[in-house]
């Protein structure tokens, strides 16, 4: 089993919510984005979505492709967005073992060739794979690549889901479900808990012994903390990009990155 697979069943055993955390590569450089995530991790993320660049990042809101807009004409991700990302990961997994998730849309993996990818991810140390824009009809050829190498494949489910559709979803899935609280892009939207806890209890019984992550619209503590009763996992992306953004300098960003983790964290503990 690789990392994700096993934190999330540590994390069960201990009746632990975890703490998922997105970030984009190379914002604001491919070179502070490894120190970026080390504190990441020490400030309590149980594992990290490291989003690839991409022009056009269709689900996500203002903030994401800002930060991508920010990676790809710093000098950072540019060309090879797929190989400078994973090259942030081997200088990550140098000082942290945390699970990382591959985070991107089909069309870079398909040009660099999924088997291709699927061997770089591995040997490059990800754990598990998610995309966006890629339904589970058209799923199998990667799906088969990721398995042949142990890699998990994360699925994307959503408030329009049914729980029959969703037992197809996850069939061939691994390490999480991540269950999508609003309709719309990241970022937007505001989270009704009430709701999202009726959607997926409905879900659960589809989803078998898979972890059920819930994320989009999970911007502070005091929402990871509401959403925790209904789910195995809360995902935050938007909000740290943000903090991320807004710091003056290298010091700053690394600062706001751990006290924001280390107090989402807190609030999944409490």
């Amino acid at each position: 089993m690789n990392r994700l697979v096993t934190r999330m069943q540590a994390l069960a055993a201990k009746k632990e919510k975890a703490l998922v955390i997105y970030v984009t590569a190379g914002d604001p450089s491919l070179t502070e984005t490894p120190s970026l995530l080390a504190e990441i991790a020490r400030g309590g993320a149980d594992v990290i979505e490291l989003g690839v660049p991409w022009s056009d990042p269709s689900a996500d809101g203002v903030v994401i492709q800002h930060a991508m807009e920010r990676a790809l004409s710093t000098g950072g991700a540019g060309h090879d967005t797929i190989g400078k990302t994973l090259d942030v990961v081997r200088a990550l997994r140098k000082e942290s073992d945390v699970p990382v998730v591959l985070f991107g849309y089909f069309n870079p993996l398909l040009q660099r060739g999924l088997g291709r990818v699927a061997d770089e991810a591995r040997d490059a140390g990800i754990d598990g794979v998610l995309v966006v824009d890629l339904p589970p009809e058209e799923s199998l050829e990667l799906d088969g690549e990721l398995a042949r190498v142990g890699l998990s494949r994360v699925p994307l489910l959503a408030p329009t889901t049914t729980p029959e559709r969703a037992r197809n979803i996850v069939e061939r899935a691994s390490g999480f479900a991540y269950y999508v609280a609003l309709t719309g892009i990241t970022g937007a939207g505001h989270l009704d808990v009430a709701d999202v806890g009726r959607r997926t209890a409905a879900l659960r019984p589809s989803l078998g012994a898979l972890p059920l992550a819930v994320g989009f619209g999970v911007r502070e503590p005091a929402s990871a903390r509401a959403l925790a009763p209904h789910c195995d996992a809360v995902v935050v992306g938007t909000a740290l990009v943000q903090a991320i953004a807004d710091a003056p300098d290298a010091a700053a960003r690394r600062k706001a990155a751990y006290e924001r983790v280390r107090a989402l964290k807190d609030a999944l503990l409490s």
